[in-house]
């Protein structure tokens, strides 16, 4: 069934929060219905991630249904599935500018509204938050009711068991639930589970126990009747209860339950909120739930582009190759080459490249879920052990395992490579996912090394430059279309050296990675001023060229230093240092993003903003040589 505008009889009653419990019981399956289709019209035409959230409609129905928020909380976990929370809170309107800049997030975010309760974006952090809120509302004498919404892949992670160990000593409520579109759980044990669950968690079973146990407490023989008792229930639960680990790491488990059925998924919910401690919420749900091209392809719809939403085909399809094809082709050719290369993403085969690979090479190939930080120090290891591991991972992801970095491959100088995919600014998903600071807290790390490719060929040279380098290494690129200009300009790679690509005078401009495709603009546009002007790809940005900084003062008098990272810790701070150390006064420029967290939103929009973009540039470098002008 298709809805368009005023069609939306019942979602377009939710004009405010809470607005949903004034709909009838009878309407809810309705309402989901048409949530789902508002969900896929927007998403068709801005992009987003559709999956998650088609899987999550009924039990965000239920979660606003069974609470009161604001004063009860609700901590999603990545958020990536947040869309119908956003629906239900008020923000319809906002969907038409969903992810654009200036306009609403994909995420939760604590400045957008008072009912989205944590900032997230990255994943299995969603119970820490939960128990800090749980503990502030303890220490404050309040009574609200505060939710996790965990996925079970975000419970690969191993932050969710460190929350989780330590969520076991509460004695007071905190609700934690699983949404686990995995659907592995069959049918018998879940109806046994479900019966076991309204009994464990009646008002009269919870009192009758707690009553009996009080009562043989402190009696002659009272305290072994109490723990044979323990024993006993389970021994039964071991039998019928999928859910022992969470029971014996200290949280009631209740499920599992159908994430699609609201009346069952509002009871669950009310017998959580009774329990006095942490209680783990099972609930199966499926990705894609109501739109066939998502549930045939849940991974295309993870974060999907715009797209036609009768056949679900991308509207404007690639026809380029971008960076991360560039990266597969050569991780699959290196990988024929030698039997000791091999590969691993934490649960990212598809969005890192590596699913070629893995199907090529299976036993060279290692999943490790959502741990970042398990998967450099297992690549750490696998070094250890004559190995050559390559990491493909996304900038903002990799600083989740900086410990991992610094202490279990830099100090023992381990050859593991880096492929650090959407480095720079990513765009719509915004602050949590955009790649700027991977320059500052890779280089102060002794023994790391870090390059960034100019072009989709130089990024293959990188490529097998790091195999050979036997030295720890970041290969770092953008997201995006893999530059294809410059191509004769190819000279082999040398550890430590820039690449001259034209040889004038007055003006250097040492730009880095994808920068050198800026630089290349801004230079025609400064030629066209009558200005000379060199331009040098760096290559590398620990260590820099000292050599060619050096040679470029000797007949420059503007040294200009281009980055897409953060200006604190970046290369154009190290090619200062250089100067500074040498003794060389020529004037000097840094193109870097401000120290701030920047927005979601196009790529294009957000240089122009931060002013990276060519115009910007051209304007800078013509002001700081006096002769201002138009571009």
């Amino acid at each position: 069934m298709m809805f368009a505008g005023d069609e939306y009889m019942l979602l377009n009653k939710i004009e405010n929060p809470n607005d949903i419990k004034k709909i009838a019981r009878e309407d809810y399956a309705e309402l989901a219905q048409e949530i789902r289709q508002f969900l896929i019209e927007k998403v068709s035409v801005t992009g987003g991630h559709l999956g998650s959230n088609l899987g999550a409609v009924e039990l965000t129905m239920a979660l606003h249904l069974a609470l009161n928020l604001p004063e009860d909380k609700i901590i999603w976990d990545v958020g990536h599935q947040s869309y119908t929370h956003k629906l239900l809170t008020g923000r319809k309107d906002g969907f038409d500018a969903l992810r654009q800049f200036g306009g609403m997030s994909g995420f939760p975010k604590r400045k957008e509204s008072q009912y989205d309760a944590f900032d997230t974006g990255h994943s299995s952090t969603s119970i820490s938050a939960g128990l800090g809120l749980v503990k502030a509302r303890d220490i404050r004498g309040e009574k609200n009711t505060i939710v996790s919404v965990i996925g079970d892949g975000s419970l690969t992670g191993g932050m969710a068991y460190e929350a989780m160990n330590n969520a076991a000593k509460l004695e007071t409520n905190f609700i934690i639930i699983l949404n686990d579109n995995n659907m592995s759980i069959s049918e018998n044990v879940g109806g046994v589970s479900k019966y076991l669950n309204n009994i464990r968690t009646a008002n009269s079973y919870l009192d009758l126990k707690e009553g009996i146990y009080n009562a043989l407490r402190g009696t002659k023989g009272g305290d072994n009747i109490v723990n044979r008792i323990r024993r006993a229930k389970s021994s039964v639960k071991q039998l019928v209860i999928p859910g022992m680990l969470f029971e014996d790491m200290g949280l009631t488990y209740l499920g599992p339950v159908d994430g699609h059925d609201i009346d069952s998924l509002i009871r669950v919910i009310q017998e959580a909120k009774r329990v006095k401690g942490a209680v783990m919420v099972h609930v199966l749900t499926q990705k894609g739930r109501g739109y066939a091209p998502a549930e045939r392809h849940p991974a295309r719809f993870h974060g999907a582009d715009p797209f036609d939403i009768e056949t679900g085909i991308p509207s404007h399809p690639r026809t380029v190759a971008n960076y991360t094809d560039i990266f597969s082709t050569v991780m699959c050719k290196l990988g024929q080459r030698d039997e000791r290369i091999v590969a691993i993403t934490a649960a990212m085969p598809d969005g890192t490249g590596l699913k070629r690979f893995r199907n090529m090479y299976p036993e060279r190939f290692f999943d490790v879920g959502i741990a970042e930080e398990h998967a450099v120090t297992f690549a750490a290891g696998l070094a250890a052990g004559g190995l050559k591991p390559v990491v493909a991972v996304y900038s903002s992801f990799l600083q989740r395992a900086y410990d991992q970095i610094l202490h279990d491959v830099c100090i023992q100088n381990l050859p593991v490579i880096f492929a650090v995919d959407r480095a720079g600014l990513v765009g719509s998903d915004g602050e949590t996912h955009q790649g700027i600071f991977d320059f500052s807290y890779l280089s102060c790390i002794p023994n790391m090394n870090i390059c960034a490719p100019k072009n989709k060929w130089e990024l293959s040279d990188m490529m097998k430059f790091a195999v050979k380098l036997e030295k720890p290494v970041a290969i770092r690129y953008p997201r995006g279309t893999a530059y294809a200009g410059l191509k004769e300009y190819r000279a082999p790679i040398e550890y430590g050296r820039a690449e001259w690509i034209y040889t004038e005078s007055e003006i250097a401009l040492f730009a880095v990675g994808g920068m050198v495709k800026t630089a290349e603009n801004v230079r025609k546009c400064l030629k066209e001023k009558g200005y000379h002007v060199s331009l040098i790809n760096a290559r590398f940005v620990k260590p820099i060229d000292e050599d060619a900084v050096i040679a470029a003062c000797k007949n420059h008098g503007l040294i200009v230093t281009m980055e897409e990272n953060v200006a604190t810790g970046g290369y154009g701070e190290r090619v200062l240092r250089c100067m500074n150390e040498n003794r060389l006064s020529n004037e000097y420029l840094n193109i870097s993003l401000p120290d701030a967290y920047v927005e979601h939103g196009n790529v294009e929009v957000l240089k122009k903003e931060v002013g990276i973009d060519e115009d910007s540039i051209v304007r800078r470098i013509c002001e700081r040589l006096g002769r201002k002008g138009t571009v």
